[in-house]
């Protein structure tokens, strides 16, 4: 059973790190999912008090990993508001639109459409914003996979 608990345990990992890419997938509940499921297949007595903190506050570098990667890509190319909205909300529909590309496009498409709509930016502006969104989309993917690698890691170097 040992080994059909650790089968599930990955793969709930895997889910989480497939959770970067399909942002609609919450990467960060799949990682405390997986810590629980260990607590209960096996023990909960590894995780001290110094485990949790440390995984908690992973847990919220998690959530601002997201929004200040988007906001500073964003804002660094001269974005507003109406620029970060659309990003997100072209992140959240963009691949379920589009398949596959639409991860890419999405935040792109969004924030040009946002700056177009709301604040009336020229075109080629607001296409540069997109750029920024976009590179703010990949800093935030690599931000969030190194902490979670780090989670993951710290889980094992205390439950093994």
């Amino acid at each position: 059973m040992e080994t059909i608990y650790w089968i599930i345990i990955t793969i709930v990992f895997l889910i989480a790190f497939i959770g970067l890419i399909y942002p609609i997938i919450p990467s960060v509940l799949f990682i405390l999912a997986g810590f629980l499921l260990y607590g209960m297949f096996f023990s909960f007595d590894p995780f001290n008090w110094w485990f949790w903190t440390i995984q908690i506050l992973f847990v919220i570098l998690l959530f601002g990993a997201d929004y200040i990667s988007n906001l500073f890509g964003i804002k660094r190319f001269g974005g507003s508001k109406a620029g970060i909205w659309g990003s997100t909300i072209g992140l959240l529909i963009g691949p379920f639109v589009i398949p596959v590309i639409g991860i890419i496009l999405g935040p792109f498409i969004g924030a040009v459409g946002g700056e177009l709509i709301v604040n009336k930016t020229r075109l080629g502006q607001a296409v540069k914003i997109g750029f920024g969104s976009l590179i703010g989309f990949v800093t935030s993917i690599v931000t969030k996979g190194v902490v979670q690698l780090i989670m993951v890691g710290y889980f094992l170097l205390v439950v093994l």
